[in-house]
């Protein structure tokens, strides 16, 4: 549960750090002055809603900071350095190599000689279909299909 309190703290620390007062702050994330008001008087309690729109806006902000206070504030550089050379390697190492000038074709219609081909993908055959029927074991229960307007639909097989 977000300590109302605490969380109050935290975005007067977002406002501190933008340089906003409450009203600009609001209409910068796209809700209501009185809403804002009422979150910073602790009358009302922050949405789901309320705070992806300050993640949205302000990618700085730490969803587990905002909510918890745990985390950094803005999110730390050096985690983001990391990620960003972590990223880097991988794409290193996954990247083909420069292509040998031997196979490099004379123009786009000749064929190149592709000296290590990559294996195809095999697939395996599902066996034993009719077990699974027979066997309780993997039986679906109940398929629940949720829609975007937030309703959804329950499924019962027979």
């Amino acid at each position: 549960m977000v300590n109302i309190e605490d969380f109050i703290k935290r975005l007067e620390i977002i406002l501190d750090y933008y340089s906003l007062n409450a009203s600009s702050f609001a209409d910068k994330i796209g809700v209501q002055r009185s809403s804002l008001s009422h979150l910073l008087s602790g009358r009302n309690k922050p949405s789901l809603d309320f705070i992806l729109k300050i993640l949205e806006v302000f990618p700085d902000v730490d969803l587990y900071w905002i909510l918890n206070g745990k985390g950094t504030f803005p999110k730390n550089s050096e985690q983001l350095d990391k990620k960003e050379k972590s990223v880097d390697q991988v794409v290193k190492q996954n990247s083909p190599t420069p292509p040998n000038p031997e196979n490099i074709p004379e123009n786009l219609f000749s064929e190149i000689k592709i000296p290590n081909p990559i294996p195809a993908l095999e697939t395996k055959k599902i066996e034993n279909q009719n077990s699974a029927k027979e066997s309780n074991s993997d039986a679906i229960d109940k398929i629940v299909i949720f829609y975007k307007n937030g309703t959804f639909k329950s499924y019962v097989p027979d």
